[in-house]
């Protein structure tokens, strides 16, 4: 599991995932989703004020990544991550740590709706869209450690070598962009 945290939340204008939300820094919401279904396979990558995040994680991540290229973009991210976490992995979830209304249930429903297939990949979809936490199978993951910059995976999701299966998930749809994000789903 690859928990991305390396942006630099210019639309926040701080580093948000070390706000709270809910009695906890925003970042954990994500990581504790992480851990109930991967437990001690979960991949954290940092980037931007990468202290703060990496404190703000509070050890619930089992392996760090630094991400020195995280300005470029998404793509080095999950680059990053994927070649971290490669080595004897059938399958990898990219999860974005501004999520913190994805819970262990679903991902746990996307590996379970995992063929087992080295070219099956499974995504949430949400308001019409693919998009993550998204389960990559092992075919996927030399395409995935070359992505660069803010474009993610999309390419590969539209590449004819793999099949897609999507899960509905709206609550994925709820990242955290502004403060005002973080404020009106604190209130709900």
């Amino acid at each position: 599991m690859c928990v991305l945290a390396a942006g630099t939340a210019t639309r926040f204008g701080d580093t948000k995932l070390v706000h709270n939300f809910r009695g906890r820094p925003l970042l954990q919401h994500a990581l504790l989703a992480a851990q109930g279904t991967c437990e001690g396979q979960v991949t954290l990558v940092v980037g931007h004020d990468r202290e703060s995040v990496t404190a703000a994680s509070k050890g619930l991540s089992d392996h760090v990544v630094v991400n020195c290229g995280y300005q470029s973009g998404l793509g080095t991210s999950i680059a990053a991550g994927v070649h971290a976490c490669r080595d004897g992995a059938d399958a990898v979830i990219i999860l974005l740590a501004d999520q913190p209304l994805v819970t262990k249930e679903h991902l746990n429903v996307l590996i379970d709706s995992w063929s087992g297939g080295s070219t099956t990949i499974v995504a949430s979809s949400y308001e019409g869209t693919l998009g993550p936490p998204i389960l990559f199978p092992k075919n996927a993951f030399d395409a995935l450690c070359e992505l660069s910059g803010d474009t993610g995976a999309r390419n590969i999701l539209s590449d004819d070598d793999f099949k897609v299966r999507s899960i509905e998930f709206l609550p994925a749809s709820l990242d955290i962009d502004t403060t005002e994000d973080l404020k009106n789903l604190d209130q709900d």
